[in-house]
Order: C-alpha cells, then structure tokens, then sequence
C-alpha cells in the first residue's frame, strides 16, 4: 500500500505541475495580447475599455465555470446558451409587472437560478440514469429551453427597466469603476475553485473523468456524483442569466445563442482537458478574459466580425492541440 501511495503522489506532483505551466502560458498569452492590442491602438489600454472587456467576459466565464465540473467527469452539456434564456425570461415573467407576475426581485433572482438547477438536474438524470449520450441529452434539452422561453415571453423580449434596482446587480458599482457583475465571478470563481481542489465534489469529479469504472469499483456512486455536476452546471448557467438580463435590463427569448460553445471555448483555453479528469477553474477565469480581449482587440483594430469568429476557431484549436499533446498525442 505504501508503494502505491507514492506512486500515486510521484504521478499527480507532475500533473498539477503540467497544469500549472499550461495555465501560466496562458496567462503569459493574455498579457502578449493586450499588450500588443495596446500598441495597435492606445484606446485599447484605458480603463473605460478595459473594465468594458471584463464586464463582456462575465457570462462567458461563469458559464465555463459551471462546465468545468461537467467536462471533468469527461461530459458535456450545450444548454448554457439557450438555457440562460430560459432562466433569464422565467426570472423576468416573474418580475416583470406589466409581462409577468410583478413579485419582488429575490423571487425572480431565486427562480431563475433555481430554473437553472432544473436543467442540469433533468440533463444529469438523463446521462447517468436514461445513459443518453451527454451532447444528445443536453442538445435535446437545449431545443426545450429555447422554446420554453419563446413561449413564456410570447416571442417578445421582457422589460425589465421597470423593476427597481434589478440593473444594479450587474451594472452598480460597489467599487468604484469596476461593475459588480464582474466582482460576482471573481466571487464565483473563488467558490468554484474551492469546491474543485478541497471538497469531495470536485475530488469525485475529477476521478470519474480520470477512470470512471475503477472510481465505481472503489465505492463511489458515480450516478449521483454526475448529477451533481450536472446540477452544478446548471445553476451557474441561472446566475449567468440573471447577471445578462440585469446589464440588459431585459430577458431575451433568443438570448445567449452560441454562448455554449464560448463557455466550451473559455474552459479548454484554460486547461480544461475534453477528456476529463482536469479542470482548473482559474483557467477558465483566464479562457473567458482571452477570448474577450481577442474580441475586443480585433474590434479596436477594426477586423470584421466574421474574421473574428475564425480567430478564435483557430485559437480553440490550438488549445485542443496543445491538450492532445500534453497527453501524449493520444486522443479518443
């Protein structure tokens, strides 16, 4: 036993390590990059533009954070996109006096995110216990939520202008200059972190990705630990929604389409392996901020939109790559 022990230590020191570089080249990419977004043109580099470029990185970011527990048991889910319009329309029928029921704020916030958690709950059942392949469930679920939202909000957007200080969770400024949406996924990136490295959650996740057979031999009920990443997932993806419709004092029926594959994006930029079995959440953090600054840097320098799209095609590309050969060029 002793023997296994130490091999066990001897085998996850170089992994983290290896995850370690890879999140500090990222990080060394991102500064590359607003640096040279900087000398393109100096608007780049002035904070108006800049906390601008944070703000735009909340949806994308929380939602990778959710990912990372699903992609870590070496699942996938694609309804953060469409499923954060569901939220966000259920939130704002809630609240919304002259579209909705008028009921207070908490009660929108708390059914949007508890909307989320239905989600994810329904796309856990449906992987662990129906075993549907996760990209048919949550694509199928994806449809469902898109058309719960259009036909909740009538086809219509729902505003939210009228529902007193529901702007200020995204848009106020408990500090000065930097929106409070953006100290929300510091917050959340905080706790997600938390539950990945120190509880069993994040433990039991990661080894399923890892080995998912020999984590069940060993006593771990594997079905409800997917769930719960599932779950985990799904509510990020309500308080993703809940922050959108706050900086857009509106819930959009066709919000957040392609926003999945954004929050996929941010996640394997990041460090997140498609296998499973490794998902810092901090890369992720960083994934959403680069994608963002591609974004913003190419429309500071005035590179079209189409073009934009294919640079960051490109660049997830470079990241999967980069994965592949991390492992050993083996890829399933």
């Amino acid at each position: 036993m002793a023997t296994v022990g130490k091999a066990a230590r001897k085998g996850i020191v170089p992994e983290r390590y290896k995850a370690f570089v890879q999140q500090a080249l990222v990080l060394l990419v991102l500064i590359g990059l607003m640096i040279f977004f900087s000398l393109q043109n100096s608007a780049f580099a002035q904070w108006n533009n800049l906390s601008s470029l944070l703000l735009a990185s909340v949806v994308t970011g929380v939602q990778a954070l959710g990912l990372s527990f699903v992609i870590a048991t070496s699942g996938i889910d694609l309804t953060p996109g469409l499923g954060m319009a569901a939220c966000s329309v259920f939130a704002g029928w809630l609240m919304s006096s002259s579209q909705g029921l008028g009921l207070p704020i908490w009660v929108g916030v708390l059914g949007g995110i508890g909307m989320g958690l239905l989600i994810g709950l329904i796309n856990g059942v449906l992987v662990s216990y129906v075993k549907m392949q996760p990209m048919i469930a949550t694509l199928s679920m994806m449809m469902v939520c898109w058309g719960f939202a259009l036909v909740l909000a009538g086809g219509r957007t729902i505003s939210l202008r009228s529902v007193d200080g529901f702007d200020q969770i995204s848009m106020g400024e408990l500090i000065p200059g930097l929106p409070n949406a953006v100290i929300i996924f510091l917050l959340l990136a905080a706790i997600a972190t938390i539950l990945m490295n120190k509880t069993v959650v994040g433990r039991y996740a990661l080894a399923i990705g890892s080995n998912e057979e020999a984590t069940r031999i060993s006593g771990v009920d594997t079905l409800r630990w997917k769930v719960l990443a599932y779950v985990i997932c799904g509510i990020f993806t309500g308080i993703s929604g809940i922050l959108m419709s706050s900086r857009l004092s509106a819930a959009q029926p066709t919000l957040g389409q392609g926003y999945e594959m954004y929050a996929i994006a941010a996640a394997v930029i990041g460090g997140t392996s498609l296998r499973g079995g490794r998902a810092p959440c901090f890369g992720a953090v960083i994934g959403a901020i680069t994608i963002q600054t591609i974004f913003n840097g190419l429309t500071v320098m005035g590179v079209q939109d189409q073009w934009q799209k294919a640079v960051l095609g490109i660049v997830l590309l470079l990241a999967v790559w980069v994965d592949i050969m991390r492992r050993g060029g083996k890829e399933e």
